[in-house]
């Protein structure tokens, strides 16, 4: 078990939801964290409420010069992926191409480019890269466009990187974290759980209910690190609910 006292991690979408909150618990951990997100305001708000050795990196992770600026003199033990694209709401029928391949573009593009700067430099033995997927790459998510399908293939990539790590006998762990029930308290899960719930025709409440335990953010954030101290289950893809993670 390794301690992520003074580790150097890089957090994308840091600023909000999963990301926030793995940037507070690696804080407390001690560790000196570099957090990357489009929203200069969102980045210049967390630097105020947060205690710790932070620094941010304001730029759209889809750029090859953004991903190599985030990462920049670092090679950080950690470095979480949980950026991601608000899903748009609507059947496919009202999705514009646009709208509809907007998580590929941002996504996949952007899990894609980071992976392939780690494997480039490469990151040193040891390290591990996280990569927040989600449970509608296995069960789909009718109205959020080619966000499933989004989710699908971070989850190949996480295999891929980690099978071309495994041949080049690099030593960097690969890991698509797949929360199989939406995450209770974040935008992401509060905007598409009404949307679910209305078109079921029942509460908020109690579509949420549906899921069992609650998973929260700080739930996540800390499946996160034990992942990163080299805990939880073996294997390139894990799922995580509120009852814990499991291989997949």
């Amino acid at each position: 078990m390794k301690s992520l006292n003074e580790i150097q991690a890089v957090v994308t979408g840091g600023a909000t939801g999963v990301g926030r909150a793995t940037v507070e618990a690696l804080l407390a951990q001690g560790a000196k964290v570099r957090v990357v997100s489009r929203s200069a305001g969102k980045l210049e708000k967390l630097k105020g409420e947060v205690k710790g050795a932070v620094e941010v990196v304001q730029g759209d992770i889809s750029e090859q010069a953004v991903v190599e600026r985030a990462l920049g003199e670092h090679t950080p033990d950690l470095l979480v992926l949980s950026a991601g694209q608000t899903p748009s709401h609507a059947p496919v029928n009202e999705h514009t191409w646009e709208s509809f391949s907007a998580h590929w573009h941002n996504d996949v593009k952007s899990t894609f480019l980071f992976g392939q700067e780690v494997i480039r430099r490469p990151l040193r033995p040891g390290s591990t890269v996280v990569i927040m997927s989600s449970g509608a790459a296995f069960g789909g998510s009718p109205l959020s466009g080619g966000y499933g399908g989004a989710k699908w293939t971070q989850r190949l990539l996480a295999s891929y990187l980690q099978g071309v790590s495994d041949d080049r006998k690099l030593g960097i762990r690969f890991v698509a974290l797949v929360p199989k029930q939406m995450i209770a308290g974040t935008e992401i899960a509060d905007a598409a759980s009404k949307r679910y719930a209305a078109k079921n025709g029942i509460t908020q409440e109690q579509y949420m209910q549906r899921f069992g335990k609650p998973l929260t953010a700080p739930m996540v954030a800390d499946a996160i690190l034990a992942l990163a101290r080299g805990e939880g289950p073996a294997g390139p893809v894990i799922a995580i609910t509120g009852e814990g993670m499991a291989a997949i």
